[in-house]
């Protein structure tokens, strides 16, 4: 791909001074901590808030290690999300907008290498954030808790990236192809709208994207039904290339939006 180390050097260069290696997985490190210790802490939080009638007692459920990743990995899912897709759905549209992809088209490199340099830069901020937000809640969950078995909890990591890589996808071809409000709009409307639907009615369909972060949960527990686990993600990754197709042949064809 004509020209794709240096503009890879110079998204991971952007990437760098805007701080998103630092400040994004920061954000999952605290979210991956906040339920076990809330949840550990609930009745000591509750007192030191005061108000509490005297003899009130709460029951609190009893949660084990793969009950307290879940809800870390729920909001990974929502505020998570949020960040990762707020800070790069706009990385296409707005250099088309702000005439700073007319700087890139005029020099001879391929449209799949400006693509593919943006995805590989947001990849690796997505993966150094979920392995911050995994290993805070982990490492909690692990003291204040229990432990996990290595080889689940490294497959649970793979599984999500895997979706992750998905959720990019989607973001970057919603950006090539649309303005940045559209972008933004659209790519979330896939995204959460999906994660809405199989909320409601995913139980009657096993095989999915929407699914994956449940499933890597799952693999934990040792609960897993592995053909539809296999199959989810094999359409992930299938689904994941042709978004990616799409954003490619999309930015060629909006190569005339471009502001000069």
């Amino acid at each position: 791909m004509n020209g794709f180390s240096v503009l890879l050097q110079k998204e991971f260069r952007e990437a760098w001074r805007s701080w998103k290696f630092l400040w994004i997985p920061l954000v999952f490190a605290l979210l991956g901590m906040t339920d076990p210790l809330t949840n550990y802490y609930m009745m000591d939080i509750l007192s030191a808030v005061g108000n509490v009638p005297e003899g009130f007692e709460m029951l609190m459920p009893e949660l084990g290690p793969a009950d307290l990743l879940q809800a870390s990995i729920g909001q990974f899912q929502t505020i998570g999300l949020l960040v990762l897709m707020a800070s790069f759905v706009g990385t296409i549209s707005k250099e088309r907008a702000n005439g700073m992809a007319t700087l890139m088209y005029v020099r001879p490199i391929s449209f799949r290498a400006y693509f593919m340099s943006k995805f590989v830069v947001m990849s690796t901020v997505g993966f150094i954030s979920i392995v911050a937000g995994y290993s805070a809640s982990v490492y909690y969950i692990a003291v204040l808790y229990g432990t996990f078995e290595g080889a689940t909890l490294i497959a649970s990591i793979g599984t999500y990236f895997v979706w992750l890589l998905f959720v990019f996808a989607v973001t970057l071809m919603m950006s090539a192809t649309f303005t940045s409000v559209v972008a933004t709009a659209g790519a979330f409307v896939i995204i959460f709208v999906g994660q809405i639907m199989d909320a409601f009615v995913g139980v009657f369909w096993t095989v999915t994207p929407w699914k994956l972060p449940t499933y890597g949960v799952q693999l934990i527990r040792g609960t897993m039904e592995m053909s539809d686990y296999w199959w989810s993600l094999a359409v992930t990754l299938v689904i994941t290339i042709v978004c990616m197709n799409i954003g490619v042949l999309t930015m060629k064809k909006n190569v005339a939006m471009t502001k000069i």
